[in-house]
């Protein structure tokens, strides 16, 4: 099930997703006395995480934190590099840390650091995922056609040219040449599997890939139609992003 909100604004669709999550957190650690969360990067997220780093009441040396995917070979000193971007916007704004395990794109086996992550991320449930959805409706870095099959947790994926497009579009690369062409990503099943999935969407270049995903066919040559699969997702827009929809919510 999706319930899908339309805010004026981008920031305050990302303010209201925000305080979802950090409920949900809250209320796993008061039923089982920790959280495990997956966050996400990317220009859609900026605002969302403002938020979340400034939910009251969040023990978050309680919380346990994935994160979603990271470029493969691109030095953590890169302006691009999410892990860095997740250091920065995400666990340095936090007064009390939480464990936090990075994608490290850097690893001299790729195979080997997914399975790793995959053995870490299968110890128990995860409460929370915040992503958003690609201008090619990519679902974190699943790129169409998608594995909507995969057993693995995490894989290492090919980024097609219109993800690339979209990130040299986004100002993190000085030249479509530069985007790398491979990364490691969470997998679709593996985000289908969290409790609450939560997306943050905005922007009239991500009008289609949102259309596509909630009114039309699920289907791999579309990621993010999964959700329509997904017991507990909550997809915020802004006008913009919801502008081709032929069923927009009251």
């Amino acid at each position: 099930m999706v319930e899908t909100r339309i805010f004026p604004t981008k920031d305050e669709g990302a303010a209201h997703a925000a305080r979802i999550g950090a409920q949900a957190i809250r209320d796993a650690i008061a039923a089982r006395g920790t959280a495990r969360i997956v966050v996400a990067t990317g220009a859609s997220q900026f605002e969302l995480l403002a938020h979340l780093v400034a939910a009251p009441g969040i023990a978050w040396n309680r919380v346990t934190a994935f994160h979603l995917d990271e470029y493969a070979g691109l030095p953590v000193t890169h302006p691009a590099s999410f892990r860095a971007y997740l250091r920065e916007r995400f666990l340095a704004q936090l007064p009390e840390k939480p464990v936090f395990h990075e994608v490290d794109g850097e690893a001299p086996d790729l195979a080997a650091e997914c399975a790793r992550l995959g053995a870490l991320v299968r110890q128990g449930p995860i409460d929370v995922c915040f992503a958003g959805i690609g201008e090619n409706a990519h679902l974190a870095f699943n790129d169409p056609p998608a594995d909507f099959t995969t057993k693995e947790p995490y894989l290492v994926v090919t980024l097609d040219e219109a993800c690339r497009r979209q990130q040299l579009g986004e100002g993190w690369f000085p030249s479509l040449e530069d985007v790398p062409t491979r990364a490691i990503s969470m997998s679709v099943p593996q985000m289908m599997e969290s409790r609450l999935l939560i997306l943050v969407v905005p922007d009239a270049r991500k009008a289609k890939a949102v259309a596509d995903s909630l009114e039309g066919v699920v289907t791999p040559h579309t990621p993010a139609s999964m959700i329509q699969r997904h017991p507990d997702c909550r997809l915020y827009l802004d006008p913009a992003s919801a502008s081709l929809l032929k069923n927009r919510p009251a």
